[in-house]
């Protein structure tokens, strides 16, 4: 059924209006973005199998490429594109550091001040948080960016960019984008 045919307070836009963005659901929002959808599907039923094929995880949907998204009838490039930047959107707003976290004194704070940043990646990345003698952070800067199991760290660029920034501590920190959260043989050697 056409959305056209809904109730005016269950159609995606009207519902924004009404509701507001909190009231409304993720294949919603996506029906939004999407503008439109194919000749057997309105928006939102297409939003919802869409959602449904990336089990139903924005972060799953997030690493779809424009051709995969180009796979359902009813998205074109102009509509992968626009699904892709909204989607990149999120993820930039959601990268910035959590600066209300203060100061880093446990490993759980150092945790919700950097796990932003690792939202999303699909390859490893390696980064530094350099912290001030009060253990507040100075900066967070990425030393290496790598493939899909490894990057490349020279601890003398850690030990350099210390000093440069006047740190009196630094975290270190790496994701895993498999999600495997034991340590590698090469992430023990570098720690020790």
């Amino acid at each position: 059924m056409s959305i056209k045919n809904w109730n005016e307070e269950d159609r995606p836009r009207e519902k924004f209006l009404e509701k507001g963005k909190n009231a409304m659901t993720n294949a919603e929002l996506l029906a939004i973005i999407m503008s439109s959808g194919n000749a057997e599907e309105n928006a939102v039923e297409l939003a919802r199998r869409i959602l449904k094929d990336a089990d139903n995880s924005i972060d799953v949907l997030g690493k779809y490429s424009l051709k995969e998204l180009m796979q359902y009838k009813g998205i074109g490039e102009a509509k992968a594109i626009s699904i892709a930047a909204a989607l990149e959107l999120g993820l930039r707003r959601m990268a910035k550091p959590n600066e209300k976290i203060g100061i880093i004194n446990s490993s759980q704070k150092a945790f919700e001040y950097m796990q932003h940043y690792f939202m999303g990646l699909q390859v490893e990345h390696f980064v530094v948080l350099y912290l001030n003698r009060a253990m507040k952070p100075i900066k967070l800067e990425k030393i290496s960016e790598g493939g899909l199991s490894a990057t490349v760290v020279d601890i003398r660029l850690i030990g350099k960019m210390a000093l440069m920034n006047l740190a009196s501590a630094v975290i270190l920190a790496h994701n895993h984008p498999s999600g495997n959260l034991l340590p590698s043989e090469s992430d023990i050697l570098l720690t020790d």
